[in-house]
C-alpha cells in the first residue's frame, strides 16, 4: 500500500514538470527567477528609461539644391513679406538659403536656411498663394541706366511710331523712359517706362528692324565759335577755359588760344559749378558708378564733375543736360584735348 502512495506522489510531479516544460519557460531556482524580473527598486526611482520614446527629428520639406513648383512657390511667398527680391526660378541656391535664414530668424525659429514643416506651416500661415504673376513674374528686357546697341535699337523702332523723336543714343535715360512709357500707354500695357518682354514683344510686333542709318544717323557736329573774352584766369599757364555765356571751352596756353570745342552744363538741379580748380584726374575709358553711364575722355577737376565727351550731346544738341559735368560733343576734339592736357593744368568756369 505504502509503495502504490509513493508511486502516485512521482507520477504525480512529473506530470507538473512536463506541463511546466511544454507551457512556459520555468525559471531553474529563486535566483534566476530574480535576475530575469526587473529591478522594481531602480524603476520606482526612475532609473530606467527604457519606455521613453525618442524625440523625432523634423523632416526637411525643401533644401539647399532642390528644383521644383514648390521651390518657386517658396520664393515668392518670400517675395510677399520681402525676403527675397530676385525674380523667382524654382532653383534653391543661396539667395533662396539666405531669405529662409532671414526670415526664420525674424520669426525666432531655428535658423537653418532649410525649410521645415514648422517653418512651412510659418509661412504659409501668414502669406497668400502666390499668383501667376507672382510666380512667373514678367523678365525686364531693358531699363534705367542700361547702355547698349538694343537700346539704340529700342529707340530707333520707338523713333518709327513717332514716340522718340531725338537721335538714338544707345542710353537709357529719361527722354527714353517717356518714350516707352508713351508708348506702352498706347499699346494698353502697364506705363511703367521700363521695357519689360511683354513690353518688347509688342513694339518689335508693330515695327521693322531698324536700319543702319535708323540707328546710327549721320551726325552734323557744328564749328565751335572762339571766345572772344576769356576770364583774364585763363589767360596764364595752361586752361582749359570754360565759359558758361557762350557754352563754348576753350584750351589755352599761355595766352594762345589752341583749341575751342561747344559744351554743355547740368540742369538746374545739378548745376555745374564755378571757380578755378586744377585737372587733377584724367580716365580715358570712364564709366559713371552714380548714373551708370558712359563718361570716356574724362577730365575730372571738382569731385566727380569732369569735362567728358556725350554721345547725347552729340546726337540732341541742347535739347538736354548733363548732371553736373561739361559735356562736349565733338569726339574727334576731346579726344585731342584729353591727350593734351595734363594733370596740374587749371580748369576755369565762370559766366
Amino acid at each position: 500500500m505504502l509503495l502504490s502512495v509513493v508511486a502516485a506522489v512521482a507520477a504525480g510531479s512529473l506530470l507538473v514538470t512536463g506541463c511546466a516544460a511544454q507551457g512556459q519557460e520555468a525559471p531553474e531556482d529563486s535566483a534566476a527567477t530574480e535576475e530575469a524580473t526587473p529591478d522594481e527598486t531602480a524603476d520606482d526611482a526612475g532609473g530606467d528609461t527604457g519606455d521613453e520614446e525618442p524625440e523625432e527629428a523634423e523632416e526637411a520639406l525643401l533644401e539647399f539644391g532642390d528644383e521644383s513648383e514648390q521651390v518657386r512657390e517658396l520664393q515668392a511667398r518670400l517675395t510677399q513679406l520681402g525676403h527675397f527680391t530676385a525674380q523667382p526660378t524654382g532653383y534653391y541656391g543661396d539667395v533662396t538659403v539666405g531669405a529662409v535664414s532671414e526670415y526664420q530668424r525674424e520669426r525666432d525659429l531655428e535658423v537653418s536656411g532649410t525649410v521645415f514643416e514648422s517653418t512651412w506651416d510659418a509661412l504659409t500661415g501668414e502669406t497668400s498663394d502666390p499668383t501667376q504673376d507672382e510666380l512667373f513674374p514678367r523678365q525686364q528686357v531693358m531699363g534705367y541706366g542700361d547702355n547698349t546697341d538694343q537700346v539704340r535699337e529700342l529707340q530707333a523702332r520707338l523713333a518709327q511710331l513717332g514716340h522718340f523723336t531725338e537721335n538714338p543714343t544707345g542710353y537709357y535715360g529719361d527722354v527714353t523712359a517717356t518714350a516707352v512709357r508713351a508708348f506702352q500707354s498706347a499699346a494698353g500695357i502697364e506705363a511703367s517706362g521700363t521695357v519689360f518682354d511683354d513690353t518688347w514683344d509688342a513694339l518689335t510686333g508693330q515695327t521693322t528692324q531698324p536700319t543702319e542709318e535708323e540707328m546710327y544717323p549721320p551726325l552734323e557736329v557744328p564749328e565751335a565759335e572762339p571766345e572772344s573774352d576769356l576770364d583774364e584766369r585763363c589767360l596764364t599757364g595752361r586752361a582749359l577755359c570754360v565759359s558758361k555765356t557762350s557754352n563754348t571751352l576753350s584750351w589755352v596756353v599761355d595766352g594762345d588760344v589752341r583749341m575751342t570745342l561747344d559744351v554743355r552744363f547740368g540742369a538746374e538741379e545739378t548745376p555745374t559749378r564755378e571757380g578755378e580748380f586744377e585737372l587733377y584726374w584724367k580716365s580715358r575709358h570712364h564709366h559713371s558708378t552714380l548714373y551708370d553711364s558712359p563718361m570716356p575722355y574724362a577730365m575730372f577737376f571738382d569731385g566727380g564733375q569732369a569735362v567728358h565727351y556725350s554721345e547725347d550731346f552729340a546726337a540732341n544738341g541742347y535739347n538736354g543736360a548733363s548732371h553736373g559735368c561739361v559735356n562736349v560733343r565733338d569726339e574727334a576734339g576731346i579726344a585731342t584735348l584729353f591727350d593734351e592736357a595734363q594733370e596740374g593744368d587749371k580748369v576755369v568756369v565762370y559766366w
